[in-house]
């Protein structure tokens, strides 16, 4: 065996984690290293702005159903069990783990050192082991990257291994499909398999620190996109794709903290990312500049196509997958917080893309109101964004990010209404849906509408501005908002059948408290009296 690179003391994977390899380690290459790897063994092509773009293969996303969590005596009485965090026994996990091992024996591997959580309080060791070097390139743009001193010194705490070309034998193994992804908090490890979505690395940690940081350590680890103002006032976004998390967090007046991870401990809310994973589908500099400037040498792009005889991506192209990505390290944009941390946030926004056109353009939420509707973590997928959708989809995601929470939702809302106890931190919930009807007969509200009801928010100019109350829904709307229409401040008075409005909010506030029900027996009553009521 031979180690190329840049190693420390503790670098003996044999001695960690029992893998002995015969060939060669390579240990926290550069990333031009590591791009000329990827060219030279046929994995990647350089584009015209120097990213390199890469196929991931049979894997062009996660693959939820076959995430696992081993249960034993630290997860098994704390973890949330069921269609979301599947299962996995300690036995079977060692055997597929020795299995993975002698498979793994006569590769290559590119290691990576790198750091999750910029604050130092809560800073997790982790060590990725990858099969690919373009793997490896996407650690080092997503994870916060050591000094050469820290590598010297490096002593991991978790390790990840990921090994695309091991299939699993679901009946001998355990799984589900020959793909997979399992998560050990007793061992501190992470084996995926079978996918070369990179993804899965960054959603693995994602999920351990869900679990540790409010199992252990009271932080609330947080699904959303996180900004800075000129005086220091943090806003936090959350939102599932395609409600503008990404978008409405980006303003040429306010500092990005990171685009997706972050932990609120007492006094600081921090990024768990080093860097950014972008959708590129359909991207301009016009719409998104900041990701568009930020695909240069360093980049890495996944499942893109390209104009035709030409290195120049055609992002319009979605012939791969719809879920086309870029990462790269976030000192890859200007206008960003460094280290990635700032205070407690002053303002919260639920971003909410309601496709039913029911749901107020801004509200104002209490804390119980709050609690509610992070745990119901409330979308609708409209027409043609996926395969049989015909008509729009309601879409519930606790937390905002469901698939990524080992524990109870409860829990997470606990310490989400705790902070905001006894404080003026304001919540708001964004339509940044429809308006006057639902999609297909209604109009998107307009971006322009949902920054100036935000930077009133920011800005504080609602807080002396007279609410009202919307009707099932018990939602309080401000009767007017500088650069918005005020009639589209209450959705009733945009829609010409009122009576049509009344049974569409009727529906979907059937829809809120069925999907609450699952909630019912870990929540307050004062948290359940705080959603939609139907009116019979």
């Amino acid at each position: 065996m031979e180690r190329i690179g840049k190693f420390g003391k503790n670098a003996d994977l044999s001695k960690t984690i029992g893998l002995d390899t015969h060939r060669t380690e390579y240990w926290n290459l550069t990333p031009a290293e590591l791009i000329e790897d990827s060219i030279i063994l046929g994995e990647g092509i350089l584009t015209d702005t120097g990213a390199l773009a890469i196929e991931t293969g049979q894997f062009t996303g996660r693959s939820p159903k076959d995430r696992f969590i081993v249960k034993d005596k630290i997860t098994e009485n704390s973890v949330w069990w069921g269609d979301i965090n599947i299962a996995f026994s300690p036995e079977k996990f060692d055997a597929l783990y020795e299995k993975m091992k002698a498979f793994a024996k006569d590769s290559d591997f590119y290691v990576r050192d790198v750091f999750a959580c910029a604050d130092d309080h809560f800073r997790m060791n982790i060590r990725v082991i990858t099969e690919q070097p373009w793997s490896n390139l996407f650690a080092y743009n997503m994870f916060i990257r050591p000094t050469v001193d820290e590598i010297e010194n490096f002593n991991p705490e978790w390790n990840i291994l990921c090994v695309p070309s091991f299939e699993a034998d679901p009946e001998k193994d355990g799984t589900r499909q020959p793909n997979f992804a399992i998560l050990n908090f007793t061992k501190k490890m992470i084996l995926i398999g079978g996918t070369g979505y990179t993804g899965e690395i960054k959603k693995g940690i994602f999920s351990a620190l869900n679990f540790i940081l409010p199992h252990e350590k009271n932080v609330l680890s947080m699904h959303c996109s996180a900004n800075v103002g000129e005086e220091g006032d943090t806003a936090i976004f959350f939102g599932l794709s395609g409600t503008g998390k990404t978008t409405l967090s980006s303003d040429v007046n306010r500092r990005l903290i990171g685009d997706d991870e972050h932990g609120w401990s007492e006094n600081t809310v921090f990024n768990f990312e080093g860097g950014c994973y972008a959708k590129t589908i359909d991207l301009t500099r016009e719409k998104e500049p900041q990701i568009y400037d930020a695909i240069k040498f360093g980049a890495l792009l996944e499942n893109i196509c390209f104009i035709e005889e030409t290195s120049t991506p055609d992002y319009t192209d979605g012939s791969i997958t719809e879920n086309t990505r870029v990462s790269y390290p976030i000192d890859y944009i200007d206008n960003i917080v460094t280290p990635s941390k700032a205070g407690s946030p002053k303002n919260i926004f639920f971003l909410t893309a309601d496709a039913f056109g029911v749901l107020p353009p801004i509200s104002k939420l209490t804390i119980e109101q709050t609690m509610y509707h992070f745990m119901s973590g409330y979308t609708a997928k409209v027409a043609g964004t996926e395969v049989g959708i015909t008509e729009p989809t309601t879409t519930f995601s606790a937390g905002f990010g469901a698939a990524f929470l080992p524990l109870h939702p409860a829990k997470y809302a606990k310490l989400l209404g705790d902070k905001l106890i006894g404080t003026d931190i304001k919540v708001w919930l964004i339509n940044t849906g429809w308006s006057g009807g639902s999609f297909g007969v209604g109009q998107r509200i307009k971006l322009s509408y949902t920054r100036a009801m935000i930077t009133a928010a920011l800005k504080g100019k609602l807080n002396n501005i007279e609410f009202e109350k919307l009707a099932i829904f018990d939602l309080s709307y401000p009767t007017s908002c500088d650069g918005v229409p005020s009639e589209l401040l209450n959705p009733r008075s945009t829609w010409v059948d009122k009576q049509a409005y009344d049974e569409t909010a009727n529906n979907l506030a059937g829809k809120f408290v069925k999907n609450f029900e699952k909630f019912s027996a870990e929540t307050s009553v004062e948290i359940l009296n705080a959603g939609p009521k139907i009116l019979v």
